[in-house]
């Protein structure tokens, strides 16, 4: 009979991209402990790395019948050593599949993520911008079009605009030439050629048309949210953008942001979550209207984000909240998230060369200088020595990337 004692949790996490890298980094700091990584690929941000267990690869991933199957071979494999799996999705694909398949999973599985009754009420932003409305929250002033529709969109509406899918999942599963995250449009013309291409790729839920907020990245905020397995608050951050991806379709990914507090702002979206009884991680994406003063949330992720990881940088890691939480269900008190650095995956020369606020890019100029810069890329013990060079060749080419795609800010 074996005796030896099973060590208490190991993380499994699905998906291989940037915010797959930045949790097992988290857990990696906190625990010394490697997660094991599922996904359909590999993608540099996590290949070869070191400080990952091992790479399970399937590109049956979206059968649903299939992947519970494997993920439960999986976890008869880990439980041998390990008394509990901590399961965590990287992106909204995955985040749904375990959601929508709680009963199977929970079998194997310990995780945190919001019933399911209150995912289409999130996602779909026709449904999200309607409980804004119901909790205060301000939102910018949206239409909806159906790409099942037949007439093209005739409202009477002020332009610019900008058109963007209301189901992200649908839209990207079929990719095509010119495909964009966000559109801006001038007049109906552009207006309903976009909405013409989308509808030739095959796309057939709503389309957001929405008003165009002027402002440049700074005018983005991110906010972070965790309610834990009671529902109750334990964290909220808030922080100020100072980069996004420069591409049409890498728009709205950060690349560099300043840890701020906005306590008015924060404890709106705390009650907003608390009302509605919301469970583990959610990353709002808002931008600051100066027009009238307002904040206007974009809609929420059911889940922590690609540049979450500012948390952790922060004093408040992001792993450690799921494992307090979810393994050892301890009840913690609730904290406004602090920080005096800046966040990025962006070299420092880009920092310096392209935030075109001038209040903040001296503000970024001076926290570089005090060494209060931090970027995940390169986390020193990982020692994956193919993973750093294509990380380096990488981060040279974000100075291209701005330089040749300094496009007009999206709202």
């Amino acid at each position: 009979m074996d005796t030896t004692k099973k060590q208490d949790f190991l993380p499994i996490l699905i998906g291989t991209d940037l915010n797959c890298y930045t949790m097992s980094i988290s857990f990696h700091e906190e625990y010394g402990i490697k997660p094991v990584v599922v996904g359909k690929a590999p993608i540099p941000y996590t290949e070869g790395s070191t400080i990952i267990e091992e790479f399970y690869y399937t590109e049956r991933i979206d059968d649903t019948a299939y992947f519970i199957d494997y993920l439960k071979t999986l976890a008869e494999k880990y439980h041998q050593e390990y008394e509990k799996l901590l399961l965590i999705g990287t992106n909204d694909a995955y985040v749904t599949f375990i959601i929508e398949n709680k009963e199977a999973l929970a079998e194997d599985f310990e995780f945190n993520y919001p019933d399911a009754e209150l995912v289409p009420e999130l996602f779909l932003k026709k449904n999200f911008y309607r409980l804004c409305e119901e909790h205060g929250l301000d939102t910018p002033l949206t239409y909806f079009y159906s790409c099942k529709e037949e007439e093209p969109f005739d409202k009477e509406v002020p332009f610019p605009l900008i058109v963007k899918p209301s189901n992200g999942i649908e839209y990207y599963a079929n990719p095509f030439e010119g495909m964009q995250k966000v559109y801006k449009v001038e007049n109906y013309h552009e207006l309903n050629k976009v909405i013409q291409t989308i509808k030739n790729s095959g796309y057939r839920d709503e389309l957001i048309i929405q008003d165009y907020i002027p402002g440049d990245d700074t005018h983005m905020w991110d906010a972070v949210y965790y309610g834990d397995r009671h529902r109750n608050a334990q964290l909220i951050s808030f922080g100020q953008v100072v980069l996004q991806e420069p591409t049409t379709t890498g728009v709205g990914n950060y690349t560099a942001l300043i840890v701020r507090q906005n306590k008015e702002m924060m404890d709106k979206l705390v009650r907003f979550m608390e009302d509605i009884g919301y469970k583990g991680f959610a990353n709002f994406d808002i931008k600051y209207d100066p027009r009238d003063g307002t904040y206007k949330l974009f809609e929420v992720n059911i889940r922590q984000g690609r540049s979450s990881y500012y948390l952790t940088q922060s004093g408040y890691n992001i792993a450690k909240i799921i494992v307090d939480d979810v393994i050892y269900k301890k009840d913690k008190e609730f904290h406004y998230v602090k920080g005096d650095h800046i966040f990025a995956v962006i070299p420092k020369g880009v920092l310096k060369r392209y935030v075109s606020n001038p209040k903040i890019a001296e503000e970024v100029r001076q926290l570089i200088k005090d060494g209060k810069y931090k970027n995940p890329i390169f986390y020193k013990p990982d020692k994956g020595l193919k993973r750093k060079f294509l990380m380096l060749l990488r981060q040279i080419n974000y100075f291209r990337k701005y330089k040749n795609n300094q496009i007009e800010d999206k709202g």
